[in-house]
């Protein structure tokens, strides 16, 4: 049975707590020995309420309940539109953020370049100063094998050409140049969760659900590798926790195994997977493993790119907010095929109908139903966040309107008309 201090813990997490009161409570540790300054004397300066805190796994990283994604900052949103969006968040309580060497995407807009997203939260992180810095976390992601990759050439510095780009790998010298890159960029001393993009294996992903033998390579870095590339980095403060993303349960036991290997299991806090009402694969293998495991997930596309937002909607009535021109599969009209309503299969495009009609029925706008059903999880609700972002601030007031401190409320009714759609098209926009 769990400890009466353990409940209280939990209790105190589950409420709007500030920074000051987690130190206090003996909640935010001390940090790497190479930081300046303890977390804890760091976070005992800030003034606004954490919404919904909680514990990121197992680690001492105390974040909102929503977490604020940025993928668009460079292209579809402006660093003025990007400035605005990170004050509003802030305002509500959300401290965590989430970005990418990666970021913007994607790749094929003509303003696309490497990079650009972290040097706006750069700019952002410059302009409020080093105490309000301590007051976010920030988390950023290294990318997997990418061959004759934008990503890995924008690593240099001073810029320099590189024809044909580097590949993208995931071995000890490419982590520390990436790694010293996005620190570069984001203008700070350390980065609170470093993830690894997608794995330097081959492995299905981005929708795939079947594994091809065939595209098994023999040059992949060992996970081993990667993990201790990063233990130097948490040993140098450099970086202070490990995140996963679009990994497989075999990945996440292997994670786990070298991490134990170098005495750094306590490091390994999250995975950041694809989740949503129309791609619940985590329920199964990866739900249990992460629980033995203490791994919170970080959901991705919980509105799958836009599409549950209801504003693609042609049959029902709750529509939510309607497209515009820079919406996201308006203005690009060949990106993320398997939400992309010119593209998606009718299977994905009837679910997203469905999913729609019972948020009308419950009084709720499709994209309140989308996120409530993410918060309801207990792989969130336990020990994650949800990210959410957004293209207009509109937008984004609707998706953090639901993070207001009160409790995920979908009742038994709405929860079975979800699984009914769930069980009648399962995870339909994923594929062979």
């Amino acid at each position: 049975s769990l400890e009466p201090a353990y409940l209280t813990e939990k209790m105190l997490l589950r409420r709007s707590t500030s920074a000051s009161s987690l130190a206090s409570l003996g909640l935010v540790l001390a940090a790497s020995s190479g930081r300046s300054r303890s977390v804890a004397s760091a976070l005992s300066t800030v003034s606004s309420a954490v919404n919904n805190a909680r514990r990121l796994g197992g680690s001492d990283l105390v974040v909102s309940e929503a977490c604020l994604g940025t993928m668009t900052w460079a292209v579809q949103n402006t660093r003025d539109e990007a400035f605005g969006q990170l004050d509003f968040a802030r305002e509500k309580g959300c401290n965590f953020i989430d970005t990418a060497e990666l970021y913007p995407v994607p790749l094929t807009d003509p303003n696309y370049r490497a990079g650009a997203t972290e040097e706006i939260i750069g700019e952002y992180v410059e302009k409020i100063g080093p105490a309000q810095r301590d007051e976010l976390v920030i988390a950023s992601k290294i990318a997997g094998f990418f061959p004759a990759s934008p990503v890995a050439a924008a690593r240099a510095y001073p810029d320099a050409p590189h024809d044909p780009p580097p590949d993208c790998r995931l071995d000890a010298l490419s982590v520390r140049d990436a790694a010293h890159a996005s620190l570069r960029r984001l203008r700070t001393d350390r980065i609170d969760l470093m993830q690894i993009h997608w794995p330097d294996r081959y492995v299905p992903a981005f929708g795939m659900t079947t594994y091809h033998h065939s595209q098994k390579r023999d040059d992949e870095i060992p996970i081993l590798e990667t993990a201790s590339a990063l233990k130097d980095l948490i040993d140098e403060g450099k970086i202070r926790y490990i995140g996963l993303s679009n990994e497989s349960t075999y990945g996440v036991a292997e994670w786990v195994k070298a991490c134990e290997q170098l005495g750094i299991r306590d490091k390994l806090a999250t995975i950041q997977n694809s989740y949503s009402l129309l791609d619940r694969r985590f329920d199964s293998e990866l739900a249990e493993a992460c629980e033995y495991y203490n791994i919170g997930l970080l959901p991705w596309s919980v509105l799958a790119g836009g599409l549950l937002s209801g504003k693609y909607n042609k049959r029902s009535k709750g529509r939510g907010l309607p497209a515009d021109d820079n919406s996201r599969y308006v203005r690009y009209e060949d990106y993320m095929n398997r939400w992309h309503p010119s593209s998606a299969t009718k299977a994905t495009i009837d679910a997203a109908e469905d999913y729609a009609a019972i948020a009308e029925d419950a009084g709720m706008t499709p994209s309140e139903l989308a996120i409530a059903f993410c918060r309801s999880r207990q792989f969130v609700e336990s020990n994650g966040s949800v990210i959410v972002g957004a293209t207009t601030m509109d937008q984004l007031r609707e998706n953090l309107r639901q993070f207001d401190g009160s409790p995920v409320e979908l009742d038994e009714d709405v929860l079975a008309r979800i699984d009914e759609v769930h069980l009648r098209s399962r995870d339909p926009c994923c594929s062979l």
